[in-house]
């Protein structure tokens, strides 16, 4: 290699160098149409969750739209430094409309930067899709038993995605976010597993812990998960999660905090 490549080569692998965001902030979309819709199908002992539409076009719920304002507001009364310079979101209508009201609160005095990603999107449940625990149970009852054996982790239903799958996918973001937003402030604005998914890999957990966080409670709509950049004794850079489930800007503006799963509780 000529001696600029090899300059090139020792600034972007050396160990002081910022190649991470300043901070990152994971956000869940608001309560949707289809949270509301699975928490009547599952009390009334229904199979299937009954919507009008197809689960990427679901939109936000009134109490949804909310949330996502509440959190637009909170985001503008940080300091510059606490508020996003560019905005990630799934392309599913319930996380494009949180982060339009968002950035709509925000009122930045320049524009940020708005990308929907595909990656981000939520996880695909093939032949279970819409369906309630007792409908996995009722309908295939081969697949529950399978999903059982293999455990959520590993398990992919038949034309669906695994956590592993979409673990997979939320790499090469962090890949992409790395190379052309290092040093900035980014809001990604996604869906409950995502957020699971990327704590997994931001701070190297293995099954186990992930899935006892997991256990724990559901990522609530419009919660605050946040990293930050820091360096460790060897000056080794990384995120640290300052953060999780942060509800905050919800009960401060008088919002509901609301947690329902967006899929079925067999199916998650």
């Amino acid at each position: 290699m000529s001696p600029a490549t090899d300059r090139m080569f020792a600034s972007v692998l050396a160990p002081s160098e910022q190649t991470w965001p300043a901070v990152l902030w994971l956000v869940r979309h608001g309560e949707s149409a289809g949270n509301v819709a699975r928490t009547v199908a599952e009390s009334g002992g229904l199979p299937l969750i009954e919507l009008a539409q197809r689960d990427v076009d679901v939109p936000l719920s009134t109490t949804g739209t909310g949330q996502a304002r509440a959190l637009g507001r909170w985001f503008k009364h940080q300091p510059p430094t606490g508020q996003p310079t560019v905005v990630f979101s799934s392309p599913y209508v319930r996380a494009m409309q949180t982060s339009a009201l968002i950035v709509e609160g925000v009122q930045a005095p320049h524009p940020m930067v708005q990308i929907v990603d595909e990656r981000l999107r939520e996880k695909e449940f093939g032949i279970l899709d819409r369906l309630t625990k007792a409908g996995i149970v009722a309908r295939f009852p081969a697949e529950a038993a399978r999903r059982q054996e293999t455990g959520k982790f590993y398990y992919r239903p038949p034309g669906g995605e695994s956590w592993c799958d979409v673990i997979l996918r939320l790499r090469s973001v962090l890949d992409s976010i790395q190379l052309q937003y290092r040093r900035g402030r980014v809001l990604i604005v996604a869906h409950q597993v995502v957020v699971l998914c990327f704590r997994y890999l931001l701070e190297r957990m293995n099954e186990e812990q992930i899935l006892r966080i997991d256990a724990e409670k559901d990522v609530a709509n419009c919660s605050v998960t946040t990293y930050e950049f820091t360096r460790d004794v060897e000056h080794r850079g990384e995120m640290s999660l300052r953060c999780y489930n942060f509800v905050a800007p919800l009960t401060d503006a008088s919002e509901p905090v609301t947690r329902e799963p967006d899929v079925p509780a067999g199916g998650r």
